[in-house]
């Protein structure tokens, strides 16, 4: 058969639990503990194996089972009843009642003295600062009871992943610029599911002098380059939104420096002032894509889910556009994995009908999924697909250049996208230097 392989050994190595279903009775059990795996501790990926035997009725098995019946020979005897018997196995038990509910799932919990050590912290620190990521969305705490906890505590916020939006638009607690000096300031700093790697260069980017609380559900991201670049002061293997939640409530009556919250905020406010400035600089020859996505962030209504699923031109957005609520902004992760575009605004248009659904593609990320279009078209799938059209895979070509002068495989050609979404059924539209004075036209045409 096509795909006939030990796909069990090929998945081990990446998934938390593998498993080759061999009964129909063993599909209900086997299922529900993958996806109480899945769910438990960290939550990561499971592979569960149906041979074909498994999935079809029975009377499709009998009939392709028994087709050839062996009787006049010895050999053909035993072959025989192998396969009686083994069709027997296969359906015993198939037909009886089993237990559909969900099993319970395993959470990591800060103990009631490491949450008690970090009251003490935060009750001394002048400049505290926490930093989210994208562990602080999972289940049980939801995003709506978080964000209260946040906004009681009033300590200032970055926020990173998929925690993007948790505070809302324009929250005076979240800082979206200036990461880098306002942590060589604080003397404190939350890791709340925000993972020592690249994005804060391996913990070079804290401070030697501030005390750090790090909570992580797994224990190797949670000592991620720990003792090399930074030291946690308390390092707790727990659920970040319900440390933060938990920490709120022992924390009533607290109430952060407000100097301190000011002055990230006002540098903040510099900060982004600085960018609308670039916005509006001229360019030689193409838009300015900080200009249009500050338009398309006024334009972009309360309601709307944000995908991302490119580098340089999706770097940008991350800075400018501002995520309308909690769970608002998909992210690939640490990965930055190229091609989850389409599939995701598929999955989020889905489940949230009602929202406005945008993917935010970068020119040679969109080649991975383009053709979904053919699919938001067939099954009546509104959703919006915004593209930065550079002909190059700037991100790459930004360090290569440098490094090697050379930019081989990096170079792209300005190809007319919207011409290939409208062959497969879509609306395209197309945004240039030319046309730029209809900027907010064009983009209200998207989404009307």
């Amino acid at each position: 058969a096509l795909q006939d392989i030990d796909q069990l050994s090929l998945f081990k190595p990446l998934c938390k639990f593998c498993a080759s279903v061999n009964t129909v009775k063993d599909i209900a059990p086997v299922l529900r503990k993958a996806i109480a795996v899945a769910q438990s501790n960290t939550p990561g990926p499971v592979f569960v194996e149906f041979p074909l035997d498994i999935l079809y009725p029975y009377h499709l098995v009998e009939r392709e089972i028994l087709r050839n019946v062996f009787t006049k020979s010895l050999k053909g005897k035993a072959l025989n009843w192998f396969l009686r018997n083994y069709l027997r196995n296969l359906f015993a038990g198939a037909w009886e009642i089993q237990d559909l509910s969900p099993l319970p799932v395993t959470i990591p919990e800060a103990t009631e003295a490491q949450v008690q050590q970090c009251v003490e912290l935060i009750s001394r620190a002048r400049k505290p600062v926490i930093l989210l990521g994208s562990q602080v969305t999972l289940p049980p705490i939801p995003a709506s009871k978080l964000r209260e906890a946040l906004e009681e505590l009033g300590i200032p916020c970055f926020l990173g992943g998929m925690a993007r939006g948790m505070l809302g638009k324009n929250s005076p607690l979240h800082i979206r610029q200036n990461r880098r000096e306002a942590l060589k300031e604080a003397d404190l700093v939350i890791l709340a599911g925000t993972v020592c790697d690249f994005r804060l260069s391996y913990g070079r980017t804290l401070s030697k002098h501030s005390k750090i609380i790090a909570v992580n559900r797994n224990r190797e991201q949670l000592f991620k380059n720990a003792y090399f670049h930074w030291t946690p002061n308390v390092a707790i293997k727990g659920d970040a939104a319900l440390f933060l939640v938990c920490l709120n409530q022992k924390l009533k009556g607290y109430s952060c420096p407000q100097d301190w919250v000011i002055s990230l905020k006002e540098a903040d406010q510099r900060k982004e002032k600085t960018n609308r400035e670039k916005a509006e600089e001229p360019t030689e020859q193409h838009l300015n894509p900080l200009k249009l996505l500050h338009h398309v962030d006024y334009l972009l209504p309360e309601d709307s889910l944000l995908v991302a699923d490119g580098g340089d031109f999706v770097g940008s957005a991350a800075y400018i556009i501002k995520p309308r609520g909690p769970l608002s902004w998909l992210d690939p992760g640490a990965f930055g994995t190229l091609g989850v575009g389409g599939g995701f605004a598929l999955g989020a248009k889905l489940c949230r009908p009602d929202s406005e659904v945008w993917i935010l593609y970068g020119d040679g990320s969109l080649g991975f999924s383009i053709m979904e279009f053919d699919t938001f078209v067939r099954h009546r799938i509104p959703v919006i697909a915004l593209v930065g059209n550079d002909a190059c895979w700037t991100q790459i070509s930004r360090e290569q250049v440098p490094l090697l002068g050379s930019n081989v495989a990096c170079a792209l050609d300005y190809l007319d996208y919207h011409v290939v979404v409208e062959g497969l059924g879509g609306k395209g539209l197309l945004l240039t230097r030319q046309n730029e004075d209809q900027m907010d036209d064009i983009i209200r045409t998207a989404q009307s």
